[in-house]
């Protein structure tokens, strides 16, 4: 979505997707999964209304995973894209840029092969929150759908009043948090190579 608008900034495909973008992020996660069960298993009969799938089954398991996976994502694919087309059009002004475009490089091409590597930096470190705030969400996700999890797990305990299981449930979360933060700042510095080269002369100083 991002490289489409990119593309043809400013135009009506740009337009369409922005407007999809917003309407991704301005929904909340448990309107979205509503919504999904209601269209696609109640009315459309698609996918399986409710629980995780037979077990042993990876095949009916990840069937019953779609639309809670959909409901958690929308936000998130709005967001991203956004984020990413201003990431692209700032890298598409700059020099380098230029000259691809005087010695007759294709648009598609310098999108792909030249900008998008630079311009997803800033996503990179997005994504790192974005995993922590999909835990958050799945709380909705994992009740509306009935399906086992850590999210429906806390929600059970705040219900049952069974603190332990919360405060757990809880730490997890935060450490999951922890965890892609910084797998997401390492991802970042390895992508960059200014950041690689502050990390190797750090490394040489004595």
């Amino acid at each position: 979505l991002a490289l489409i608008s990119a593309r043809w900034p400013g135009g009506r495909t740009d337009r369409l997707v922005a407007f999809l973008s917003v309407g991704f992020i301005s929904t909340p996660s448990f309107v979205v999964s509503v919504f999904l069960l209601m269209m696609f298993s109640v009315k459309l009969r698609w996918f399986p209304v409710l629980g995780a799938g037979e077990s042993g089954d990876i095949g009916d398991q990840l069937w019953h995973l779609a639309l809670p996976t959909a409901a958690l994502a929308a936000g998130w694919i709005g967001y991203i894209a956004r984020l990413l087309r201003a990431s692209l059009l700032e890298v598409l002004g700059e020099n380098q840029i230029r000259t691809l475009r005087a010695y007759g490089v294709s648009e598609m091409k310098i999108l792909v092969k030249y900008a998008l590597k630079p311009a997803i930096l800033p996503t990179v470190a997005v994504l790192g929150m974005g995993f922590g705030e999909l835990l958050g969400g799945a709380v909705f996700a994992e009740v509306i759908f009935n399906r086992p999890g850590l999210g429906s797990l806390i929600y059970d305990g705040i219900r049952t009043r069974n603190y332990p299981v919360v405060q757990g449930g809880v730490f997890v979360i935060v450490l999951f948090y922890v965890l892609t933060n910084l797998i997401a700042d390492l991802s970042q510095s390895l992508l960059d190579p200014r950041e690689r080269g502050r990390l190797l002369s750090g490394r040489q100083q004595p």
